[in-house]
């Protein structure tokens, strides 16, 4: 695995500084079922960090003191920690939204069997990744067997209620592409989504959030092993737009990694760069009260260029 933080320093891109807190993104641990070949995490089933009890506690404890209105869930695969159940039923408890980044073949896995029922009981918003509607390409990224057990994962949301008209129960569907290249139109993507699930297995989900991959971790390593990293950088600065600057994620939201340790994005978090501009310390939430946050400075590398490019890129999708 290539350390890609060299090769995005040093950088250009322009200084940006951070409004009010509103969502919490906590990365729950690198664990999960599936290795996908785009994933920044570099997530797997051999990966051991996961959040513990104490940790967990820490994190309910800054939502109620600090009423944040938005908890996203992250990982690896979120679910897989022992405390994903008791964080979503608490948080719920304090009537906060709670987003769970599912990778879908998740709830097909044994013992998890119950677990799409769980996410529908407390309502939690799914954000699924489908990185394409078609078999061969998920599985070329994904690995063999992970699109049927997506379709199969759906179909039971869609029976639960979700992605439903007037249903409380939101189900979004997330693509990356297969290669180094930005992600098309989202909106025109998005009916080309809907339109093939539904004619060929009857789904339906709310919203397509199209994202770009940053160039990271698994995904920027494998770019460095092909002699691509130069020139996918430089597709993402050829495509930057000023006008995304504003709604880039890392503007309204932290993200927390296993320990407890507080970054500006989860993409800044797998580079090891702590919160803002001190670099030689990082921050621990223990430490952080969120009326500090608007107007700090954020910590930017080349990859953020990734999130301005073309039509943009944030967790909720694109920007533009």
């Amino acid at each position: 695995m290539h350390d890609t933080l060299s090769y995005l320093e040093p950088t250009d891109f322009p200084a940006i500084n951070r409004s009010p807190l509103e969502v919490l993104q906590v990365n729950l641990g690198y664990l999960c079922n599936l290795s996908c070949t785009h994933c920044h995490v570099n997530a797997g089933p051999k990966r051991t960090e996961l959040m513990d009890k104490a940790t967990v506690e820490l994190i309910l404890e800054f939502v109620r003191r600090e009423n944040v209105r938005t908890l996203d869930l992250t990982g690896g695969a979120p679910e897989m920690n022992p405390y994903f159940k008791y964080l979503v039923i608490q948080a719920r408890a304090m009537d906060a939204r709670v987003i769970d980044r599912c990778n879908l073949v998740i709830l097909q896995e044994p013992g998890y069997e119950e677990l799409a029922e769980f996410l529908a009981g407390y309502q939690v918003e799914i954000v699924a990744s489908l990185p394409c509607y078609l078999e061969d390409n998920v599985d070329r990224q994904r690995g063999k067997g992970t699109f049927s057990a997506s379709i199969t994962a759906l179909k039971k949301l869609n029976d639960l209620g979700y992605g439903k008209v007037d249903s409380p129960l939101k189900l979004n569907l997330v693509f990356n592409p297969q290669d180094n290249k930005l992600p098309p139109n989202q909106q025109a993507l998005e009916m080309a989504y809907k339109q093939h699930l539904s004619e060929h297995y009857g789904i339906i989900f709310n919203r397509l959030y199209a994202m770009a991959n940053l160039p990271i971790q698994r995904f920027g390593s494998q770019l460095i092993s092909k002699g691509l990293f130069t020139e996918y950088l430089q597709l993402l600065k050829d495509n930057y737009r000023q006008e995304n600057l504003p709604g880039v994620m890392c503007r309204n939201s932290i993200s927390v990694d296993w320990q407890g340790f507080v970054y500006d994005c989860d993409f800044n978090q797998m580079l090891n760069l702590p919160l803002g501009a001190n670099l030689n310390r990082r921050t621990h939430l223990s430490e952080l009260k969120s009326h500090s946050l608007p107007g700090s400075d954020i910590a930017v590398r080349q990859h953020c260029y990734g999130c301005t490019a073309g039509q943009g890129s944030s967790c909720g999708g694109a920007i533009a």
